[in-house]
């Protein structure tokens, strides 16, 4: 039994090759019945050829292209059915094979980042708790006191990147909710500036705020969800954009949805950055210090949402970040 498509295809051409002769032979021997005959023939063969080798070549190999990508976009596990026994058979028996091994190896880096991360949390609760409750201590001064400061912001940073990991945990293993709620999207933002702005301040950081020309009507969302968003682009907008010294932030109604823009003033991203920096894990050139992975919690909630988040060099330099919300419950997800 031939399995070989290489023989296949050889078997195939040498048959047409032999038809093709004949027909010439006929011709120069003025057999032009012969001739005819064997020129039909080869056109058939020709044709039974080519179509043969669309469906068994051209089209699977098509599918597998088209499955290759399912698999890359993260579709890790998915299996395609085994249709023949030969090279295009054991192509896909292989590409099967990747992706269960990294369905395998994705489960297992979840596993642990939640493992690790559940364990980071008690330890560095204790340690900021009580980081805390010494700096408040009156003996404490100086160098000592300057110490202790550090302590509690660097643990406070640590817990910051440990809760990133649980959410990715979340996003991964289907835990991730959304409590869709009416809400007033000016006041959710505005509180997010409240909270952050100070920091900001501290940091010498201009914050520029733009609020809606119009009063903006009630939206579907989750407040604390997209709290988490607005607060995460702030952060980001400062450390990355600090030497800038200034933020912009503005919220506005377009094309029936709501609009936010977080726009930083430092150096923008390369732009062969650009296309990836909402991927998981994905830093860059960034010397900043922290998960890379915000920015697709980022816009993980704000798909779920039905909206868009777009990153892009702003013009005259500097990052913008653009949340776009519909206004109307028609593409919210409940999860």
């Amino acid at each position: 039994m031939l399995k070989s498509l290489r023989i296949k295809l050889m078997l195939a051409g040498i048959a047409t090759l032999v038809l093709l002769l004949i027909g010439v032979w006929g011709i120069a021997w003025r057999r032009y019945v012969v001739a005819g005959g064997m020129i039909v023939l080869t056109s058939f063969a020709v044709i039974a050829l080519l179509l043969w080798f669309w469906r068994h070549v051209t089209d699977p190999i098509e599918r597998l292209t088209d499955f290759a990508d399912t698999i890359a976009s993260g579709s890790y596990g998915s299996q395609m059915e085994v249709s023949s026994d030969d090279e295009i058979g054991r192509l896909t028996q292989a590409i099967n094979h990747i992706s269960e091994q990294t369905a395998m190896a994705e489960k297992t880096r979840t596993e642990f980042i939640s493992q690790v991360s559940h364990e980071l949390r008690t330890p560095l609760t204790a340690i900021t708790g009580w980081a805390e409750t010494i700096a408040y201590d009156e003996a404490v001064q100086g160098d000592s006191l300057r110490g202790i400061q550090i302590i509690s912001r660097e643990a406070e940073r640590l817990t910051g990147m440990v809760m990133e990991l649980l959410e990715f945990t979340r996003i991964q293993d289907g835990r991730f909710n959304l409590r869709i709620e009416l809400l007033d999207i000016s006041s959710e933002l505005e509180d997010a500036l409240f909270t952050y702005g100070e920091l900001m301040r501290q940091a010498g950081v201009e914050l520029d705020y733009t609020p809606a020309p119009a009063e903006i009507p009630l939206i579907p969302g989750d407040p604390e969800r997209l709290k988490q968003v607005f607060l995460n682009l702030l952060d980001n907008a400062s450390k990355h954009g600090g030497e800038g010294k200034k933020v912009d932030v503005a919220i506005f109604e377009k094309d029936g949805s709501v609009w936010i823009t977080v726009r930083d003033h430092g150096r923008g991203i390369p732009e062969a950055e650009l296309p990836h920096v909402k991927e998981k894990f994905y830093k860059g050139s960034s010397k900043n210090r922290g998960t890379g992975i915000g920015l697709a919690v980022c816009d993980e909630i704000v798909t779920r949402h039905g909206g868009e988040l777009r990153v892009e060099n702003a013009e005259g330099g500097g990052c913008r970040v653009t949340v776009i919300l519909p206004m109307e419950n028609k593409q919210s997800q409940r999860f």
